[in-house]
This record gives C-alpha cells, sequence and structure tokens, in this order.
C-alpha cells in the first residue's frame, strides 16, 4: 500500500515533531515538516503531499496566504488543506469546522482527530497502530 503524504507546515518545532511521529508509527503516512510559511509552496512542489495542514498563525506569513499561493498552482489547486489553530474552541470545532471554507481542526489535536479528518478528505480508510494516541 501507497503511504499517504502529509506536509505539515507549523512554526511548533514540539508539535510538528510529536505529530509527524505519531503519523509515521502507523505505517500509513509519509509525513514532511515544514516551520516557515514562506517555504510551504517550495515544500509543497518538492514533496507532492496528498494533504496539507498548515498553521493559521505564523510569524513569518499568514497561513491564509500560503494556502492561497499553493492553491493557485494549477498542480496543487485540489489538494485539501486543512488550518490548524490555536485561535478557535474545540467547541467552535464542532459547531462547524470551517474557516474560510477550509477545514480546520482546533489545537492541541489529537492523532486520531488529525487520522479522522485525513479519511473524511481523502476518503481512504487508515489502520493505525495501538499506542498512537499520543496528543500533538
Amino acid at each position: 500500500m501507497e503511504k499517504i503524504r502529509v506536509l505539515l507546515v507549523d512554526d511548533e518545532p514540539s508539535f510538528t515533531r510529536m505529530l509527524k511521529l505519531n503519523l509515521e508509527r502507523t505505517g500509513s503516512f509519509k509525513v514532511h515538516t515544514e516551520s516557515n510559511g514562506a517555504f510551504a509552496l517550495t515544500a509543497t512542489k518538492d514533496f507532492l503531499p496528498d494533504l496539507i495542514f498548515l498553521d493559521v498563525i505564523m510569524p513569518d506569513v499568514d497561513g491564509g496566504e500560503v494556502a492561497a499561493q499553493i492553491q493557485a498552482d494549477p498542480k496543487f489547486k485540489d489538494t485539501p488543506i486543512v488550518f490548524l489553530t490555536a485561535g478557535v474552541s474545540k467547541e467552535t470545532t464542532r459547531a462547524k469546522p470551517v474557516i474560510g471554507g477550509r477545514t480546520f481542526l482546533a489545537k492541541p489535536v489529537t492523532v486520531e482527530e488529525v487520522i479522522r479528518c485525513i479519511e473524511k478528505l481523502l476518503g481512504k480508510k487508515v489502520e493505525s497502530t495501538p499506542g498512537s494516541a499520543a496528543r500533538a
């Protein structure tokens, strides 16, 4: 089975390390991380992700601007982008998990939440291994 390619763009190294480790531990994902929003488009072109998780608030460039740059490229216009943000509550996520027409997850997230989001957006069932329930 081919692994699902996930690009994770977030300026919090501890968050990206934990999420990458736990997703890859399932055996179903290949994850590339980028901590600088300005380099996200280049990382997208180099890694060719199936799905992108993108922090909304980053010091160098806004997540919305990064998403617009990525999807302006015809090759990536249909690549799902999920915003990650600490700027909303879990209750907001349950009520209407969309910002500017894009799916979002409220931080902190669990690996299970991330996997459910991937399954929903890509229409693929992911088998996870025991012990991958850490919070990211």
